[in-house]
């Protein structure tokens, strides 16, 4: 593996967007390059991974740049997975969130990856934390729930 660089930028959508792809997520999100490209342009925070000119791992973060922090798309080339790439993102963007005070920062992750973020001192919610997620998709409609639960 040669270098690794990392630079604090969004990357180019199309290479974007084939790094996206490396994780399953678009089977279920159905994105273009384009969609992708409008989301990470309202990121506080990315950091991009670069082998060379190759985008080999990324990953962005959400905030209010005071209170509150959320970890998105922390994503590394399946082929270079487990040598440190991961951690090199999360390092940098969790000193954002310390050199601005941030005081809560939230993740959002991919199942299987908790013992990933646990190394950077991140703990399961409990059960009475508050905290809920609604998930809205083109191809269905969302039910209709009863007022005050």
């Amino acid at each position: 593996m040669t270098e690794i660089k990392y630079a604090e930028r969004v990357p180019d959508c199309e290479a974007y967007l084939e790094l996206f792809n490396t994780t399953g997520w678009n089977d279920m999100y159905r994105v273009s390059a384009g969609d992708l490209q409008r989301s990470l342009t309202r990121s506080w925070h990315a950091i991009s991974a670069f082998e060379e000119k190759r985008l080999v791992g990324f990953g962005r973060l959400l905030s209010d740049g005071v209170l509150y922090a959320v970890v998105f798309d922390v994503i590394v080339a399946p082929e270079l997975q487990r040598q440190g790439i991961g951690t090199g993102i999360m390092r940098r963007l969790l000193q954002r969130c310390e050199s601005h005070g941030i005081r809560d920062v939230l993740l959002f992750s991919a199942a299987g990856t908790p013992a990933f973020y646990r190394r950077f001192g991140f703990v399961d919610r409990p059960g009475e934390a508050p905290g809920m997620m609604l998930r809205r998709h083109d191809d269905t409609s969302p039910e209709e729930a009863p007022v005050g639960g």
